[in-house]
């Protein structure tokens, strides 16, 4: 079980920094960007055997990657659509996608119907698990301004 949660975090690690390389990300963020789809990931990986619906498990990771993203541009004064873009790559559902396609051009759009549905779903869960995260920090950082000018 051990060697299944290492190879599920060493290859979304090496998917989100190849990624990064495709979408031109500055070299010294690449591993950073390997270990924000990492951390996605194996949160997806976690929830999915926990038997927690596919949808919820990849806001979940989204929302990690979003966070460890967020932390990432602060920590490393970059913009955090870096490690965002590259860390949710492991979490798109590609696969649903092609199948649905695959059933379109076999016209067995009932077939399609399904996996359309499902692979819409994850999509819309992963924006939103994106988005959650954003307001979440700006929540954050604003309550620290708050404090802050009180403090003063």
């Amino acid at each position: 079980m051990i060697s299944y949660y290492l190879s599920q975090l060493l290859f979304s690690f090496i998917a989100s920094a190849s990624f990064g390389i495709i979408f031109n990300a500055p070299r010294q963020s690449l591993i950073k960007c390997g270990i924000a789809g990492m951390i996605g990931w194996i949160s997806y990986v976690l929830l999915e055997d926990l038997n927690v619906d596919t949808v919820m498990a990849s806001f979940v990771g989204a929302f990690f990657v979003a966070l460890v993203g967020h932390i990432m541009a602060k920590v490393n004064r970059m913009p955090m659509i870096i490690f965002s873009v590259a860390g949710i790559i492991p979490l798109v559902p590609g696969g649903l996608a092609y199948n649905s396609m695959r059933h379109v051009a076999q016209n067995d759009y009932l077939g399609a119907i399904p996996l359309a549905a499902k692979a819409f779903a994850i999509s819309g869960a992963i924006a939103m698990g994106l988005v959650f995260a954003e307001v979440l920090v700006q929540l954050f950082l604003n309550i620290l301004k708050k404090l802050k000018g009180v403090n003063n």
